[in-house]
């Protein structure tokens, strides 16, 4: 099984931690995600959190179109 890269988003407010894992694939259930935790009530997990952590997953940037870089000193001469 190849390995996947995954992604992670995270918030830290008052004395709560939000840490949110995902693939390029799951995009789209992690945004539903973040939704489901703002609308939780007992979760101090706002819609504007969501909506800020909405906008990074969707402007990250998929792994086909990631340049990889590379230090000076690893590259090949």
């Amino acid at each position: 099984m190849p390995a996947r890269d995954i992604n992670v988003i995270a918030l830290v407010k008052g004395g709560e931690r939000y840490v949110f894992l995902y693939d390029d694939d799951s995009r789209a259930e992690a945004i539903r995600t973040l939704g489901r935790f703002a609308a939780h009530p007992d979760l101090s997990f706002s819609w504007h959190d969501a909506a800020v952590l909405g906008d990074k997953v969707r402007h990250a940037t998929p792994k086909v179109n990631r340049v990889r870089f590379v230090p000076p000193a690893d590259r090949a001469a």
